[in-house]
């Protein structure tokens, strides 16, 4: 098989039959006339000389004599023919030479003014069409000069092009960052002012609007995120390491659905953590993997986010009910989330479909590791592992506790801040709020029992007390907490809440 596939090449030898070089006619004609011309002369003195011996009318001494003069004539003639000769080839070879010399510089020069010309267009601009492949004359000494040229003005100037879309493209990105980080700035100091703008009311429909305000805000802050991500930076990072738990609802709190988030992260959310540059990047992936879930799947189905401790470090999955991906589009996807940098993303961008592509991003610049399986029930599973060496302790709940009252004596945690801030009732003066450790009920004035029956005034009773009305509570204090949580996520705000506690954006 082998042998009959690729068979032994024989052995070169001295008889291999070569292509006879091309010989110029003209350097043919010189040598033709320098031959011929002495043979001629020598084979009519040959005649003569033997015609004369025939007819024995000069003596043979002196018809040898003659004959060697003649043979010396022939000499002379031949000798001279060779000079003419050898002359006018090498006059000719020199004059080819100049003429060649001159259309390799004449297509040189074009080239250069080509590629020049090219170079002022991009400089203005516009951009310049590649150059035709010319096709020389077969005939011409230059052929094989005339195309290596034109392919060498058409190299040149795609070059030119390449290297021009590169450094616009890198123009673009350093425009994209500076925009994304001055976005995010104003995006940062609007969500500062909903909060002190929460703060300062106690109306539950004014709250529920600055809550949904508040949650518009945050989108919109992962988006510019995004933007900063895909252009090679990271504009999250936070001092202190993150909690797992606080991770996960941050991510949660960053969905637009994100009532169908199920947050199940175990005793590995209080236990564990992630450095204060992983921590907030790692919420922007999950939050990028439970939006496409969220999205894809039917609005009637969960979405849960587990965390589980693994012999590698952490594994965090997303798992949806969604319709049963192709097989061919996963594993493309798995190739996106692996090596970004190696994948064609020209058709995601143009459908706007960004939210693998930044996971992926974020998944390369910390080493995490991002795979897309289908699961039992035709969905799919996000599974997002994290290296131990990411993973930090968190010490306990009241280690964290006294150390959070040393170093921040004010600081409520997002539920206790909501309550306390509830006004009391009109016309009363606001009592000061004891503030109790993380997890403890905040005691204020307790709401009033029903009413009793009353009786009808008549004159001379004294007149009824004052009815005082019931402070309004806060509208959904857990959504104020879960948004919080996701805005101050890994600051030092509060402790981390304990596995038990379930997600309630």
């Amino acid at each position: 098989m082998a042998d009959s596939t690729f068979p032994t090449r024989p052995a070169a030898t001295g008889h291999r039959r070569r292509r006879p070089p091309r010989t110029d006619p003209f350097t043919v004609r010189c040598v033709r006339r320098a031959v011929v011309l002495p043979l001629l002369l020598l084979v009519g003195l040959l005649g003569v000389a033997f015609a004369v011996w025939s007819t024995a009318a000069v003596a043979l001494g002196w018809l040898l004599v003659g004959l060697v003069c003649g043979l010396t004539g022939v000499a002379l003639v031949a000798a001279r023919g060779v000079r003419t000769a050898s002359d006018a080839v090498q006059t000719a070879a020199e004059e080819q030479r100049v003429a060649v010399l001159a259309a390799v510089t004449a297509a040189a020069a074009a080239v250069e003014k080509s590629v020049a010309w090219s170079a002022d267009e991009l400089c203005r601009g516009a951009r310049p069409p590649l150059p035709d492949m010319q096709m020389p004359q077969p005939a011409s000494a230059t052929a094989g000069i005339d195309q290596a040229l034109s392919a060498l003005q058409v190299q040149a100037v795609a070059s030119l092009i390449r290297v021009h879309d590169e450094s616009q493209s890198v123009v673009l990105l350093e425009v994209l960052r500076r925009l994304a980080t001055r976005e995010h700035a104003l995006v940062g100091k609007a969500l500062a002012a909903l909060s002190q703008l929460e703060m300062l009311t106690d109306d539950p429909e004014l709250l529920s609007k600055i809550f949904e305000i508040d949650h518009l805000v945050t989108r919109m802050r992962r988006q510019v995120e995004s933007t900063a991500v895909l252009g090679g930076q990271s504009l999250r990072s936070v001092r202190r390491p993150v909690p797992v738990t606080t991770t996960l609802r941050g991510a949660v709190s960053e969905v637009v659905q994100y009532p169908r988030v199920v947050v199940a992260a175990g005793s590995v959310g209080s236990e564990l953590g992630l450095p204060g540059h992983v921590g907030p990047d790692l919420t922007h992936l999950l939050a990028e993997l439970i939006e496409n879930a969220c999205e894809c799947s039917d609005p009637a189905t969960k979405v849960t986010v587990r965390a589980q401790q693994v012999p590698n470090g952490l594994a965090i999955e997303v798992e949806d009910r969604a319709i049963p991906m192709h097989p061919r589009a996963r594993a493309q996807m798995n190739h996106l989330l692996k090596a970004p940098d190696e994948v064609d993303v020209s058709g995601q961008v143009r459908n706007g479909q960004l939210g693998l592509l930044v996971a992926a991003k974020i998944a390369q610049s910390h080493g995490l590791s991002v795979l897309l399986q289908e699961n039992v029930t035709g969905g799919t599973n996000a599974l997002v592992v994290i290296p131990a060496r990411l993973l930090v302790a968190i010490p306990p709940l009241d280690d964290a506790d006294a150390r959070l009252r040393e170093t921040r004596p004010s600081t409520l945690p997002p539920r206790q801040a909501a309550a306390a801030m509830a006004s009391p009732s009109a016309g009363q003066r606001q009592h000061p709020v004891a503030v109790g450790p993380p997890g403890a009920e905040v005691v204020e004035h307790a709401a009033p029992a029903p009413d009793l029956p009353r009786r009808t005034r008549q004159a001379g009773t004294f007149p009824p007390p004052r009815e005082r009305e019931q402070a309004p509570a806060a509208a959904t204090p857990g959504l104020a907490a879960a948004f919080r949580t996701g805005i101050e996520a890994g600051g030092a705000a509060g402790s981390p809440p304990t596995s038990a506690e379930q997600p309630r954006p």
